[in-house]
């Protein structure tokens, strides 16, 4: 596993993440959440991706359980706030001074640790003042709760302010956390140029497409029982816009480029996300032990011009490149 420095700032993250969403709390039993996260110790990923959100805090639980007796300096603990919580009353979502205090506290309890590596804005809250957030954060890593604040999500403009106050409030605001792969592209044109003049890295999430980058989907053949397609919790609503037939025609023309490389097509789709200087991980989720040992394959794979180029000739027209369509909500609900 190879690692890289997160921003500007001293620390390292290995170059892919594990991610617990849409799996621990929910679509997986936890014995099976906790020999995915073995597996990942195993095979060198030190960097560990939740949110209080993620099965309304069970994800943190199933998380903190599952590492519990393993060397916390040897960890990177990364976390989330924003979305609705317990109750979901009228104060449990958004970046407020109160969610953001109570969140945090709640979070460290469930993953069993005194501090987060890094704490996370899930979404620009807009209907809190942004110095209100910035000023909760940077108490927080004062109290000593929170050694890095990283985003999610956040546009350039929104990235360059909080940036500022970061500066003004002397701490670091290292990552912001989108969506990115070869098929959903809205950072290149934005917000990777303002990240790498503020020194903030990406930590992607969905570097294979919710699994369409995979290969496992083909045109006309069914749905795979099991599959992210066909989980009605969440999944399928999120993969069923890849799902085309122009868009899996040109996932299985990765194949081919992928075994002259000695990849499967997932590896090879992660290794096309981590070419990208700006990210300095890539988020892998899995139901399964062995997909994180696979996964972690990619990691240290560099492909050449040549291949860079033939495979995104092959997604020309196809993947989402509007920065417009970072996603930011309109409003927060109760």
């Amino acid at each position: 596993m190879k690692f890289r420095y997160l921003g500007n700032s001293g620390l390292k993250v290995s170059e892919l993440t594990y991610g617990n969403w849409l799996t621990h709390g929910s679509q997986v039993e936890n014995d099976t959440a906790t020999r995915c996260v073995r597996a990942a110790l195993d095979v060198g990923i030190s960097s560990f991706d939740t949110a209080d959100v993620y099965a309304n805090t069970q994800a943190e639980t199933v998380l903190g359980e599952a590492l519990k007796g393993e060397r916390r300096e040897s960890l990177e603990i990364f976390t989330k706030v924003y979305g609705p919580t317990g109750p979901k009353g009228h104060n449990d979502t958004g970046l407020s001074r109160k969610h953001i205090t109570e969140s945090i506290n709640g979070s460290l309890t469930r993953l069993q640790t005194d501090y987060v590596d890094l704490y996370q804005a899930h979404r620009y809250d807009v209907e809190t003042p942004l110095d209100e957030t910035m000023e909760t954060f940077a108490d927080l890593v004062r109290q000593g709760k929170v050694l890095y604040i990283g985003v999610s999500e956040w546009n350039a403009e929104q990235l360059r302010e909080a940036h500022a106050l970061a500066r003004e409030l002397k701490i670091q605001l290292v990552s912001n956390q989108p969506e990115y792969s070869l098929l959903w592209r809205v950072i290149e044109d934005e917000v990777v140029p303002a990240s790498a003049e503020l020194g903030i890295s990406q930590i992607v999430w969905s570097p294979v497409a919710q699994g369409v980058l995979t290969g496992k989907y083909t045109v006309g053949a069914e749905l795979p029982a099991g599959s992210r397609a066909t989980d009605q919790k969440g999944g399928a609503g999120m993969i069923e816009r890849w799902l085309r037939d122009d868009v899996l025609d040109a996932v299985a023309q990765l194949e081919p480029i992928a075994a002259d490389l000695g990849l499967t097509q997932a590896q090879l789709s992660l290794a096309w996300v981590l070419s990208n200087e700006n990210v300095a991980s890539a988020i892998i989720g899995a139901s399964r032990p062995e997909q994180v040992e696979s996964n972690a394959k990619a990691s240290g794979v560099t492909l050449e011009a040549d291949v860079l180029s033939r495979i995104e000739s092959i997604f020309d027209g196809l993947a989402e490149t509007d920065p417009r369509k970072t996603q930011m909500p309109s409003g927060r609900e109760a």
